[in-house]
């Protein structure tokens, strides 16, 4: 049977397993992967959302643990994030799970790193009637001013999810997040405590994550006393921008003695084995690799140690928090809370590190 032909049972089954394993799909890469058209795949997603089987989205689904509808629902949560892929999915599954039981209904829109149509999705959620809103601003190209000025003027709680906001007025309001400087300081632990004196750091810096991964990769190397080694910035879209990045990340750590390096994120780390691979070097024996993210980490050619971010975790606390401010009496309103959840550390083949290797954390 050709992938034109395949029987719509092999198609759901297919979108479940690539759910199952990643938490997120695109349709478009679904379609080009079975060689049918994209409105097949969205006709698929629809029939399997109606079985409440996954939760469509812009652009293609992510998965379910629990009805996306909670029976006898009394609260309706708006969650604005920038995608339906990635790191995003993964959260917002564990606010999924915490749903049911907090008898709240999630409302999911994307933003796409648009501040218009950031603005366009919190204002029809309000339209909607939502009774609180997860947000995760988009903050290229907006100073925290602006962003104050704006959420100033909903008029229902926020919490603002994976964001370091410095401003005193946005401290005023709740957030959760993840410490990513803290996930940087594990990982360049992890690799201190296997010997290495020299960690390279290759980092995607068109993400709000990156700076803090910096801090935090800064920060790690000053406190453990470790050599100068090379820092790579990687490019954002050209393919061929990206590979030669890449090898100028392995030529400087071949030329600098340095046999360790943190890459963010894992799609690029995974690149950056394969393009190892080519070059005759070893992953780990010569190279010893992190990655910072673990969305598609253990699929890489060599299974890659990632910094895991708490994700389902941060899902729950998030909607948590925000329940808890929604059904405050006005007149006696709590501080705000600023939850921050700290990244783990899933040791795989990648560093040559077997999985019970302490680090210097663990070793103080």
């Amino acid at each position: 049977m050709t992938a034109q032909n395949l029987l719509p049972r092999a198609r759901h089954e297919h979108l479940l397993r690539q759910l199952e394993l990643h938490g997120s799909v695109s349709a478009a890469q679904v379609a080009d992967e079975l060689g049918v058209a994209q409105v097949t795949i969205r006709r698929d997603i629809l029939e399997l959302e109606s079985a409440r089987l996954l939760a469509r989205v812009h652009g293609g689904a992510i998965g379910v643990t629990a009805p996306t509808t909670p029976q006898s629902a009394r609260t309706d949560i708006g969650v604005v994030v920038p995608s339906s892929v990635g790191h995003f999915p993964v959260i917002v599954k564990g606010m999924d799970a915490a749903s049911q039981a907090l008898r709240a209904r999630l409302i999911l829109a994307t933003s796409q790193y648009r501040h218009d149509l950031e603005r366009r999705q919190v204002e029809r959620l309000v339209e909607l009637g939502v009774d609180g809103i997860i947000l995760a601003p988009t903050l290229r190209d907006r100073s925290e001013a602006d962003l104050l000025e704006w959420v100033r003027t909903i008029p229902v709680p926020i919490v603002f999810l994976e964001r370091r906001l410095r401003s005193t007025g946005l401290a005023a309001f709740d957030s959760a997040r993840t410490d990513h400087a803290g996930g940087a300081v594990v990982a360049v632990e992890h690799l201190a405590a296997m010997g290495h004196m020299r960690v390279a750091l290759a980092l995607f810096d068109r993400t709000p994550t990156a700076p803090l991964i910096r801090e935090g990769y800064a920060r790690a190397v000053s406190e453990l006393g470790l050599e100068s080694a090379p820092e790579v910035s990687l490019p954002k879209d050209d393919e061929d921008d990206l590979d030669d990045a890449l090898a100028g990340v392995l030529d400087a750590c071949a030329s600098t003695g340095t046999r360790a390096v943190l890459v963010h994120t894992d799609v690029h780390a995974a690149r950056l084995v394969e393009m190892a691979a080519d070059l005759g070097i070893r992953v780990p024996e010569d190279l010893a690799v992190i990655a910072y993210d673990d969305d598609s980490a253990a699929l890489a050619f060599v299974p890659l140690t990632a910094v895991t971010a708490p994700g389902r975790d941060l899902g729950q606390q998030a909607l948590r928090t925000l329940m808890d401010r929604i059904a405050e009496d006005g007149d006696e309103r709590s501080a705000p809370r600023h939850l921050m959840m700290q990244p783990g550390l899933t040791v795989r083949s990648s560093c040559g590190a077997h999985p019970l290797t302490p680090t210097l954390s663990d070793l103080a």
